[in-house]
């Protein structure tokens, strides 16, 4: 049970689950009206912390600067959105709600707030509880009725402000950034067949007929042999033929880089604002809404 005076402690600080992972920041504590006791945590959850889901604070510990809770990541984000009035005030129904998601019986926990406490304190009902700012101190509890039911309890305020004092809040939009898969990119290679034309000289011997006349120079060959004879004298012709052959050679390395570019994109959200009237008389208009 976190103690009321651990609160400024709990704000603003992290909130882990059971296994140890960060579920978001505490924002708002829950008060219960007829004892000013802790009942609920709300935490900051989403992308950028625009949602915020309740969890039961009675069974959590605070260690060192975070509050650990008893409840996986996952269900505290499943929570039921809960819509909490103008005064900050968490209602019978929307309360009863939440514990039925959390597997914590409506009976078994008016009981429990009912019984005194380790300081001798009885609990109001845990059906109603209003809310502590941060830094800010319990509102003035209400009456019980005969079923147990605290009266509803003025929101906690700065330290030190007047009880009729009201606070103003509003929503501000933050914007962030989250790095996910945008593609696939792969190299593949592969082998086709291209056909390829070269143009090479090759060479061929012909026969020709060379005839020479009987000189005094070859007389003598002419006349060595018999006078009248057949005879038969052949000749062997070359010539050259393409000869294809293919070689594998590098010719390239490739590989794949990322380049980071940044560019600017426009977001558009809503956010809410809370405005108070001034009503009553001889109020100037331009002091009517702040």
């Amino acid at each position: 049970m976190i103690a009321q005076e651990q609160i400024p402690t709990v704000l603003d600080h992290p909130v882990y689950d059971t296994e140890g992972k960060k579920i978001g920041d505490a924002k708002h504590v829950f008060l219960d009206d007829s004892t000013g006791r802790p009942e609920w945590v709300t935490v900051r959850t989403g992308l950028f912390g625009t949602n915020e889901s309740f969890i039961p604070i009675r069974d959590a510990s605070l260690v060192q600067d975070h509050l650990e809770v008893p409840y996986p990541k996952d269900r505290v984000k499943g929570a039921p959105h809960v819509d909490v009035d103008s005064g900050g005030h968490l209602d019978a129904s929307e309360e009863r709600r939440l514990y039925e998601y959390y597997g914590i019986a409506w009976d078994d926990a008016w009981q429990r707030a009912n019984q005194p406490g380790e300081d001798g304190w009885a609990h109001g009902t845990a059906g109603t509880a209003g809310t502590m700012g941060t830094a800010g101190a319990a509102g003035t509890a209400g009456t019980m009725d005969t079923a147990g039911t605290a009266g509803i309890a003025g929101t906690g305020g700065t330290a030190g402000a007047a009880e009729d004092a009201m606070t103003r809040s509003e929503e501000q939009m933050h914007v962030g950034t989250e790095e996910v898969e945008s593609g696939h990119v792969r190299l593949r290679k592969y082998v086709v067949t291209e056909e390829v034309q070269e143009t090479v000289p090759v060479r061929h011997e012909e026969v020709r007929v060379v005839r020479e006349p009987i000189t005094d120079a070859n007389r003598d060959e002419a006349l060595s042999g018999p006078e009248i004879t057949e005879a038969e004298h052949e000749v062997i012709l070359h010539e050259e033929r393409p000869v294809v052959e293919t070689r594998a050679v590098p010719v390239e390395r490739v590989r794949l880089e990322t380049e980071e570019v940044v560019e600017e994109e426009t977001v558009t959200g809503q956010v809410r604002k809370e405005r108070i009237e001034i009503e009553g008389d001889d109020v100037p208009e331009d002091r009517d809404r702040m």
